[in-house]
């Protein structure tokens, strides 16, 4: 069964940095693209950020492009998502998937950014 456990969210002030980690099993992890995504209330899910099978290769949102630094450790079946500067519109619940994605959802990881 695939599954994405995401962790690493909290509470932080605007500029601050959090950084998000995605254990997955029941897939063949280092055959995949992997993608970071988020959803804030109100708001259709999107995608943040996507790291190629091997890492080498990666891609980001004009959003997050140059704040944001998505890396995967296929050892350990984990994707990171370093966030810097952290805005307050980065507020939202934070997913892995691989990409493009599956509909295997986990019950993502909370980020909330305020003073």
């Amino acid at each position: 069964q695939v599954q994405f456990v995401e962790s690493g969210g909290g509470l932080v002030q605007p500029g601050g940095s959090l950084r998000l980690s995605c254990a997955a099993s029941g897939i063949a992890f280092k055959l995949y693209a992997m993608g970071w995504y988020r959803q804030a209330p109100g708001k259709q899910r999107e995608l943040l950020a996507r790291i190629g099978s091997g890492g080498s290769t990666t891609n980001y949102a004009d959003s997050v492009k140059g704040r944001f630094t998505i890396s995967r450790d296929n050892a350990k079946n984990t994707a990171y998502l370093q966030m810097n500067s952290l805005k307050p519109e980065d507020t939202a619940v934070y997913y892995c998937n691989r990409y493009p994605y599956v509909n295997y959802w986990g019950q993502g990881t909370q980020v909330t950014v305020s003073s």
